[in-house]
């Protein structure tokens, strides 16, 4: 049973019995159908494919390749408005269709320019992303939710005047394009921020005038807002956050109750609203990432060794790191399938990119990569959509 939908540069042919997904350029379709999409894409209420159940119509648009979605999304308003849904990305997923996608911010050689870059799973270089709007920024923090990406706060420097910010934006690599998400209650930079149960949850910081803040705020996708929730015991800067077993990790950074750098772990959950601590974290994290249900991180004291944590008992564990290119070279982490790349913070063109399996034989958990950066690495995360 074919079924034909014309839109503003393609029209696609979906094969139900098959599944296969046919593009053809639009200059094969008539007036007739291109005032059909112009009426339909005003009508947010209509139905997805005429004469299909919205269910199938759904299976469909999910089928097609990724490099394809960013087009669906002008044909009309009713197609956009399901491709930027959570639920696009489920139906992806149960399609078995979801891909993984390394996005990774960079600097230039001569530390002025920045810029997103994506590679596929492969680790080829795919695509630079459109400039994110606002200002340039610092101190912000990075999460994934819903297989989007989310800049969050920081601060930034205008006319030699710095100012913290509340601001918060959203790529969508389904779409192509930056959108801005409600304000936070409160402007931040240096603080922590992770994803949790499908929410965003921001943690400390400085404030808009330097102050150490002990605040929390949580983002809820659902009603598109940001609530004040319990806060810490303490103020806590520098900080880092990660998710396990469906409660929130605070840990590294530094506190306004203790000298020098914090070892407590706050720990949020997220069903009673309460926090409680560990004494047995990590101090001044230059590096930090979840990957087989552990946190990898990088510690600024002992650079040339992983230090991993396991939540299940509370321990810690250290894994040296093999030398290549300079001994005083620090690191990013990026994951790609289910492997941890090790990035170089600095152009060394010595370096080659060190690649961790964790679940390779022992002795052969390290390797290298032929995956190289068009800049020093700044920060990284794998998105899958």
């Amino acid at each position: 049973m074919p079924c034909f939908v014309s839109g503003k540069k393609r029209f696609m042919e979906t094969n139900m019995s098959s599944s296969t997904l046919v593009t053809q350029d639009i200059s094969t379709c008539s007036n007739e159908d291109l005032r059909l999409t112009s009426q339909v894409s005003d009508d947010i209420d209509s139905p997805i494919f005429p004469g299909l159940p919205d269910d199938v119509a759904k299976y469909c648009l999910a089928l097609v390749a990724h490099s394809y979605i960013p087009s669906m999304g002008a044909v009309c308003k009713k197609w956009r408005s399901f491709i930027k849904s959570k639920e696009f990305i489920t139906v992806r997923k149960l399609a078995g269709l979801l891909e993984e996608w390394l996005y990774v911010l960079t600097m230039d050689s001569e530390g002025k320019e920045s810029h997103w870059e994506v590679l596929d799973c492969l680790g080829h270089k795919h695509q630079i992303l459109p400039k994110m709007p606002g200002p340039v920024k610092a101190g912000f923090g990075v999460v994934v939710l819903n297989g989007k990406l989310l800049v969050i706060a920081g601060y930034s420097v205008i006319d030699g005047a710095s100012s913290a910010s509340a601001d918060v934006y959203q790529y969508d690599s389904c779409l192509n394009s930056w959108s801005k998400l409600s304000n936070m209650n409160v402007a931040r930079y240096d603080f922590a921020c992770a994803e949790v149960n499908g929410k965003v949850y921001v943690v400390g910081g400085y404030g808009m005038d330097g102050d150490s803040l002990s605040s929390v705020e949580m983002y809820d996708p659902d009603t598109e807002r940001w609530i004040l929730i319990e806060s810490l015991r303490r103020p806590r800067w520098g900080c880092f956050a990660c998710s396990f077993g469906g409660k929130l990790y605070v840990m590294g950074g530094r506190s306004s109750f203790t000298i020098g750098n914090s070892k407590f772990v706050d720990v949020y959950n997220s069903e009673r609203h309460t926090w409680c601590e560990l004494k047995n974290g990590c101090v001044m994290v230059t590096a930090h990432v979840v990957l087989e249900k552990k946190l990898f991180c990088i510690e600024w004291k002992n650079q040339r060794k992983l230090t991993i944590f396991n939540p299940e008992d509370n321990s810690w564990k250290l894994v040296p790191i093999p030398l290549t290119g300079s001994s005083n070279i620090g690191f990013r982490f990026g994951i790609l399938d289910g492997k941890l790349l090790l990035f170089s913070v600095e152009e060394d063109p010595s370096y080659r990119t060190l690649l961790y399996d964790p679940n390779a034989p022992p002795g052969s958990e390290w390797q290298t990569s032929v995956i190289k950066l068009s800049g020093s690495c700044l920060c990284c995360v794998t998105i899958k959509a």
